[in-house]
């Protein structure tokens, strides 16, 4: 068998197992890899470059980039002005929603941008009177409109932009994927606005996301807390003055608890030791607040009433609850409202057995529930998963509930400079999305172990396995073979035909595997057609991104059409009745528009 059919077989093997979804796409994905060094197509070192290719370390930058406007609530700041802008009609909230989600997913990726805005539109659905699939879907759908704005939408951007460049076409430059995103976003929206009721179905899920938007004001008003609360000051001959928080304890004042401790300018406190004008807040009966303040040297505050939803949810601190669950090490020991943790950093507001309070004396059992309150970093590190069961994550309360938290600045600005650096093309996409996702890791917006987990590992191996098989179509012949078939099949006088055959090749094989993965099959077939035929690279490369952007069919397309299957109550056959019309749009704009912006 010569080296052009083994190329052949690999690919097709590769197609059918990716459609069987047995094995890991990964897996697949090495296997082809590996399958080019075996046969003696590619040495090892080709079939392993792809890992070290400047657009595989872009694409991981960037979902480091993703994962620290979501983590700093940025992109929950823009849901909720989405949710404030919307109002009551349908066509408003259609055109903004699509809109903003565009935009978002230009800026961070399709997924990062329907991880996002998700729950927030489950919520502005069910607060609307919406059914939540007549939202869900559009928003998917935008989210792959939106992939076509910047270069950072899509990993299948940064691909074809750098095959137009070593092709000689030259590249596309950060913004001009904008010439042809704007238009796929604006007849969407049209489209959705117009037949979207009529080919959108009326369901609601059983399984929605849950609402955490007002998480901190029911866990108060569940637990009780937002009554006889006072805030004492600490005087400067207060006996508490350079004392440790952990050693401030009030559990033999009968009906009096700590709530939490905050400094002076109101900002939970971090510190070890209480000072000076600290503000200590605490819960129980006036007397008794009385005798504490007579005794340990404090005043009452002349503040208004605090509002305890501010005071213990805030970008410093928030709640926690908590489930005891069995064989915790915690069963049998006693807490108690206004218990300092051992680490000093967390407070215990209130323990229930049974939707009651639990008696300060009794040890605790299985399936009791506490609330904590702390700052966030000591509610992530501190609540171990062996030992008790998070009701909900700190980490997705503090996403939804907290706009603009701890750092949207700090991330604001490194998102800022990204984009001017890729506007202005001072550095190579790669050297701007490390010095990115660098500067997000040592501002301490994530950890490392955040970045970690925030990089998408199966794209960035699937991307790293599959270029190598780009690699040996160009080498072996196999795109030349292909290529000179469909230029034969559609003749040598109409470029405008190549771009329609590309478009489907590519939209059809985009509805059953990758997008990613399609395109890397399809760039090395297009940029020789594109030479066989004497036409510049990149118009056919920017309707292949068009093409494997629209994968917009079926279920398993995409990772964020499956997202929504569930919370939307969709069912498979539902996805294309909606999926075509746009499909169609894309490939009017792929075949009529492109051509003219990038000339043949």
């Amino acid at each position: 068998m010569s080296d052009i059919w083994t190329v052949f077989a690999i690919i097709g093997v590769v197609v059918l197992l990716f459609i069987w979804d047995r094995f890991p796409v990964i897996a697949v994905c090495m296997t082809a890899a590996l399958s080019l060094w075996a046969t003696g197509i590619l040495t090892l070192n080709q079939s392993l470059a792809g890992f070290g290719d400047p657009a595989i370390i872009f694409v991981a930058a960037l979902f480091v980039v993703s994962a620290g406007l979501e983590a700093t609530g940025v992109t929950a700041w823009a849901g909720q002005i989405l949710i404030r802008q919307a109002g009551e009609s349908r066509t408003r909230l259609i055109v903004l929603m699509m809109g903003v989600t565009g935009l978002l997913s230009g800026l961070i990726s399709v997924n990062g941008a329907v991880a996002s805005l998700l729950p927030v539109v489950v919520v502005m659905a069910i607060r609307l009177g919406q059914s939540p699939s007549q939202l869900l879907m559009p928003l998917v759908f935008a989210a792959h409109a939106g992939s076509q704005i910047l270069l950072t939408g899509s990993p299948v951007n940064v691909l074809v932009s750098e095959a137009s460049l070593e092709a000689g076409g030259g590249g596309f430059a950060y913004l001009e994927f904008a010439l042809v995103g704007f238009p796929l976003i604006a007849g969407s929206i049209v489209i959705v606005v117009l037949f979207g009721r009529a080919l959108l179905p009326e369901r609601t899920s059983a399984t929605l996301p849950p609402d955490l938007s007002r998480h901190a004001m029911t866990l108060i008003e569940q637990y009780r807390l937002a009554s006889d609360v006072h805030r004492l000051r600490v005087r400067e001959d207060s006996p508490l003055v350079g004392t440790e928080r952990r050693a401030f304890d009030l559990s033999g004042r009968d009906g009096l608890a700590l709530v939490t401790l905050k400094e002076a300018d109101g900002v939970s406190a971090r510190r070890d030791t209480i000072r000076q004008g600290d503000i200590v807040v605490v819960r129980g009966r006036a007397e008794a607040a009385a005798e504490l303040v007579t005794e340990l040297g404090l005043s009452f505050t002349e503040d208004e009433a605090p509002d305890m939803e501010r005071t213990l949810f805030n970008r410093q601190s928030g709640l926690a609850e908590i489930q005891i669950p069995p064989r915790s090490k915690l069963v049998g020991e006693r807490f108690f409202p206004g218990m300092v943790t051992e680490s000093g950093d967390l407070i215990v507001l209130a323990v229930q057995r049974h939707g009651e309070d639990l008696d300060p004396s009794a040890p605790l059992g299985v399936g009791d529930t506490l609330l904590l309150q702390g700052t966030w970093s000591a509610l992530e590190a501190r609540l171990k998963p062996a030992e008790v069961l998070m009701v909900n994550s700190p980490d997705l309360v503090r996403r939804q509930a907290l706009p603009m938290g701890p750092g949207a600045w700090k991330m604001l600005v490194i998102l800022a400079a990204m984009v001017v650096l890729l506007a202005t093309g001072l550095v190579p996409p790669a050297i701007a999305g490390v010095l990115a996702a660098g500067a997000v890791l040592l501002s301490g917006i994530q950890s490392v172990d955040q970045v970690y987990r925030a990089i998408n590992w199966t794209t960035i191996i699937l991307m790293g396995a599959m270029m190598p098989l780009s690699t040996a179509m160009q080498q072996t012949g196999a795109a030349d073979l292909l290529a000179k078939g469909l230029v034969d099949m559609i003749g040598q006088s109409s470029p405008h035909l190549l771009l329609v055959g590309l478009f489907v090749l590519s939209a059809i094989m985009g509805q059953i595997i990758s997008n990613t993965a399609t395109a890397l099959i399809v760039i090395p077939i297009a940029v020789v057609a594109a030479a066989q035929m004497g036409v510049s690279p990149q118009p056919i490369l920017m309707a292949v991104c068009l093409a494997s952007a629209a994968a917009l069919l079926t279920p398993v397309a995409t990772p964020t059409n499956l997202m929504v299957m569930e919370p939307g109550a969709y069912k498979f056959g539902d996805y294309w009745k909606l999926g075509l019309p746009l499909m169609i749009w894309f490939f009017v704009v792929a075949v009529t528009l492109v051509p003219i912006i990038w000339p043949f």
